[in-house]
């Protein structure tokens, strides 16, 4: 499919499908973690995704391009996507998937903040900073926002859910900001989970057992991880951003949240409260400011 300028329809279902998509995953990451140990099976479904893009790459026709001038580049990447997911996981395993995808999908805040002092063109303007403090202001609001939670809500897992969006933030900008960028994004993909691997595998007895009276399901929530969402799933995303702009791409992004804690509610039935809806909505809003295109401003005809 050639490049285009704008969202079509296609583009719209696809990206709003995907945004669903990545709602419904913390909900098979929260139900997983009832059989397997969060860190354990993390490095499991990183260890499992090295073959899957493989082959996909193969089937593709592309090539891995480990070059020697991003071997630096490419084990940050890694350390970076290991830490995302020692946090994430551990934040479903002790707060509710309500809580943790608003907290967790912050990660545009903080890595607007980080951008604006170590990227060169990233700095802040005075709508992005009033995003910012809006944003914030929901966090501050969620994790305030004890009672709400029907006894549900962990300070640890709260603060894990926002350590995990820092470590995705820091994973956006060692992608950006160093040379691991003059390498395609499946590439990218496979330096973050060969990586990833050993790091959970070798830390997950620390966390404790690591078989919780596993079932069927858990094995099979694991596959999806593994095949649906490390390796097709992000391909599709790495599609779509390669065919339509990527502000517009980025800009369905918000909608992951909203998938996510109306999946929590209706699948695992975990409590909604006022609070945290307007929580939700005060983050999204942020984000958007974040995220908007700054004003072209037209030149005159001389």
């Amino acid at each position: 499919m050639s490049r285009k300028d704008r969202i079509d329809t296609f583009g719209a279902l696809s990206l709003i499908g995907f945004s669903a998509f990545l709602g419904a995953n913390q909900v098979i990451i929260k139900i997983v973690n009832t059989g397997l140990q969060p860190v354990f099976w993390a490095g499991l479904r990183s260890f499992g995704a090295i073959f899957c893009i493989w082959a996909l790459m193969r089937l593709r026709g592309k090539r891995l391009d480990f070059r020697r001038s991003t071997v630096v580049a490419g084990l940050m990447i890694g350390v970076a996507f290991a830490a995302e997911f020692i946090f994430l996981f551990i934040a479903l395993d002790l707060t509710t998937v309500t809580r943790s995808s608003v907290l967790f999908y912050s990660m545009p805040v903080w890595l607007a903040i980080a951008a604006h002092f170590l990227l060169p063109g990233e700095q802040l303007t005075l709508t992005k900073v009033i995003g910012l403090l809006i944003a914030f202001a929901g966090v501050v609001w969620a994790i305030s926002d004890r009672d709400g939670a029907g006894g549900q809500a962990s300070l640890v897992g709260d603060l894990c859910a926002i350590a995990a969006a820092l470590s995705w933030g820091a994973l956006a900008l060692i992608a950006r900001g160093t040379n691991i960028r003059e390498v395609g994004p499946e590439t990218q993909l496979m330096w973050q989970v060969c990586v990833s691997a050993p790091i959970l595998l070798a830390l997950s007895p620390l966390f404790g057992d690591l078989l919780r009276d596993p079932q069927p399901f858990h094995w099979w929530g694991l596959a999806v991880q593994i095949v649906l969402v490390v390796s097709v799933g992000f391909s599709i995303w790495l599609w779509l951003l390669s065919v339509y702009p990527p502000a517009s791409v980025a800009a369905f992004s918000f909608l992951t949240p909203i998938f996510g804690v109306s999946l929590g509610w209706l699948i695992l039935d975990e409590p909604i409260s006022p609070a945290l809806i307007g929580s939700l909505v005060l983050v999204i809003g942020g984000l958007m400011l974040v995220n908007r295109a700054p004003r072209q401003v037209p030149q005159k005809v001389r």
